[in-house]
């Protein structure tokens, strides 16, 4: 009950003598004292009675009265039977301290005025026990129909008064009735989620309004997963039975994300066979147009690639980050690992995307993981193979980065990478099939290392010291080894152009 139900009740001729303002005040529990200083007795929303036997003097009153505000008691009520009256006192050091006082007649005992509020709150915890019970019933009962998370929080909602959304820490919006949020208040509420000590937590939005984060699940250290709510108002200001609501609620999010989490990994593997058959060139165009197309995506449009490495121990912590930023873009993005490097592949990719994906990446670097994420640019079907190069080339670049969330696009990126993106992956392969293909059928006849040797020959920037030291070979052995590779291939490697020939072809193999 709140102070209003107590002065107003009928029978007891009590009387406010200071605290008009606070009638709205709730009275959480009751206490009897006469002890000049019951600090440590008191909690906050308390109803303090007593019959000033503690006053022997002014100053006494102060002194009480003092304690009381500390506690933030609700109000006090003072008897009558030992002054005939409450002294003006008292009611000078209740303004003062800005303490409601209440006035209880001589013929009214303190055990009436304990016993009205013990039955108001009986009366309001079996109302809420009974409104809770209906509510949790609602609520099984709409999960059971299989009503949608953003029918569940309409629903809540209408009970409480409390308008929620609910967000992921890179800003995706998994349900939001009311609308989403704009990217400003949500740059806000995810650093909000990912800072807090403790939630929730009350936030002012750059929009001016307030609104609440609340947690859904233990954090456990974990930043950059969880899903969260974001509600209306400050949480402070709602009521028991809000709170139990969003409380009931929140369990239902949870076991939302864990469903999300497992369709996520159930399509995984589907997901690791698409980006390995697309990198080796295994799998013809059809075949691979029907992979993509089982898992959602759609290869007649163009493509994007995302590549993640997280420092998290746990690569399907880095997956389902890729993947989450990823879904807010494209629908059914592609993501898988390959070479221990996250990888997302996504069609249907919104306007705007790459600057999307990396907004909802820095996003996360206010939290306690390091993130290092590469994007190619947008591609057709045929290109796929270099897309995935150029995304992993560039992430491999951001891993340089000292920076907690680093990200770098296919624009930032000055090298070869960029030119054979661009290129057909069937050309590519046949470029590389006609400069190389004679070293490869020597090498698979002999069981030799012409083309290791190449490489690294050509990643020693022509050194026979440094590429023999890396081979573990004498340098005779490596001076050997180039030179069958130039009699198979028809180039000179001294000279600049056909170096770079080679060394196209060496990066427009498939991996095998």
């Amino acid at each position: 009950m709140d102070l209003r139900d107590l002065v107003e009740a009928p029978g007891l001729g009590l009387t406010l003598l200071y605290g008009e303002q606070a009638l709205s005040r709730p009275i959480r529990s009751v206490f009897t004292t006469d002890l000049i200083d019951p600090g440590r007795y008191l909690t906050e929303g308390a109803l303090v009675l007593t019959g000033l036997m503690w006053r022997r003097d002014p100053d006494d009153s102060d002194r009480f009265v003092r304690v009381l505000a500390h506690a933030r008691v609700a109000a006090l009520a003072a008897g009558e039977a030992a002054f005939g009256s409450i002294p003006a006192d008292v009611v000078q050091a209740c303004r003062r301290h800005r303490v409601p006082l209440v006035a209880v007649p001589v013929d009214v005992s303190f055990a009436q005025v304990s016993e009205l509020v013990t039955t108001r709150d009986d009366a309001e915890r079996e109302r809420a026990l009974a409104t809770a019970l209906g509510r949790e019933r609602r609520l099984l009962a709409a999960i059971t129909e299989g009503r949608s998370l953003d029918e569940l929080l309409t629903m809540i909602g209408h009970d409480t008064g409390v308008t929620c959304r609910v967000l992921t820490p890179t800003g995706r919006s998994v349900a939001a009735p009311a609308g989403p949020l704009d990217t400003a208040d949500t740059d806000a509420v995810c650093r909000t989620f990912q800072l807090a000590e403790r939630l929730p937590s009350a936030v002012s939005l750059p929009t001016g309004r307030t609104v609440s984060v609340v947690d859904v699940e233990p954090r456990l250290g974990q930043s950059m997963t969880p899903w969260f709510l974001v509600c209306d108002g400050d949480h402070r200001t709602w009521d028991d039975d809000a709170h139990v609501s969003l409380r009931d609620l929140g369990a239902v999010i949870a076991a939302q994300r864990r469903r999300w989490d497992e369709d996520r990994r159930s399509t995984r593997r589907s997901a690791d066979d698409v980006i390995a058959l697309t990198v080796t060139g295994q799998a013809s165009r059809a075949e691979l147009a029907a992979r993509m197309g089982d898992l959602g995506a759609d290869p007649g449009r163009p493509c994007l690639v995302a590549a993640a490495i997280g420092a998290d121990e746990f690569l399907d912590t880095t997956c389902a980050v890729l993947h989450d930023a990823a879904s807010q873009i494209a629908d059914h993005p592609i993501t898988g690992v390959r070479d221990g490097t996250a990888i997302t592949i996504l069609t249907r990719v919104a306007a705007g995307g790459s600057a999307t994906l990396r907004r909802a990446f820095e996003r996360l670097a206010v939290g306690s993981g390091r993130l290092a994420v590469g994007l190619s640019g947008e591609v057709s079907m045929d290109a796929l193979a270099g897309a995935i190069d150029e995304a992993v080339h560039a992430v491999r670049t951001a891993e340089l980065r000292d920076q907690k969330v680093a990200v770098v696009t296919s624009d930032e990126i000055r090298s070869h990478v960029l030119l054979l993106g661009a290129v057909p992956d069937g050309v590519r392969h046949a470029f590389a099939v006609r400069v190389l293909g004679g070293v490869l059928d020597y090498d698979a006849r002999h069981a030799s290392a012409l083309l290791p040797t190449l490489d690294a020959f050509l990643r020693a920037d022509g050194s026979w010291s440094r590429c023999a030291a890396e081979l573990h070979v004498h340098v005779n052995t490596a001076r050997y080894r180039i030179g069958r590779v130039e009699q198979l291939t028809g180039r000179n490697l001294s000279r600049l152009e056909d170096r770079v020939d080679l060394l196209l072809a060496l990066r427009s193999l498939p991996a095998r």
